[in-house]
């Protein structure tokens, strides 16, 4: 029945930064970017690799979600890396600063997570 994921909704806070973080920092390309009036609300469709994989949202004073510890729902997103210490040393340029590495106990591979601009926990995974 399912063919795939076809993307990712985010909704953020501050619209700008969380574009800039999401297509300057991560290196996702812009798809389409339109002003939604009637919402007051921006819709950016961003890709990676070519694939649509996020839909970044604002709209006026979202409510906080919480993220930790431990929530119900949306835990986090993973990114696939080829070289763990080439993706960090890139975040770190941005002043972002990732969890201390740790490595999966059923896989072996090494990750680590860091946030986006509104505490969304998210996951480098070395494929």
């Amino acid at each position: 029945m399912l063919k795939g994921l076809h993307h990712i909704a985010i909704i953020c806070s501050d619209y700008e930064k969380s574009k800039r973080f999401y297509t300057e920092v991560l290196g996702l390309r812009i798809i389409r970017e339109v002003y939604r009036l009637e919402r007051r609300s921006y819709k950016l469709d961003l890709a990676l690799n070519g694939y649509y994989v996020i839909e970044l949202f604002s709209f006026p004073d979202p409510p906080q979600r919480v993220s930790g510890p431990e929530a119900a729902g949306l835990r986090h997103l993973a990114f696939a890396v080829d070289n763990l210490e080439k993706a960090i040393a890139h975040l770190t340029t941005y002043n972002v600063t990732p969890e201390p590495v740790r490595i999966d106990p059923y896989t072996g591979r090494r990750f680590t997570f860091f946030t986006d601009p509104d505490g969304l926990p998210l996951e480098l995974y070395e494929a």
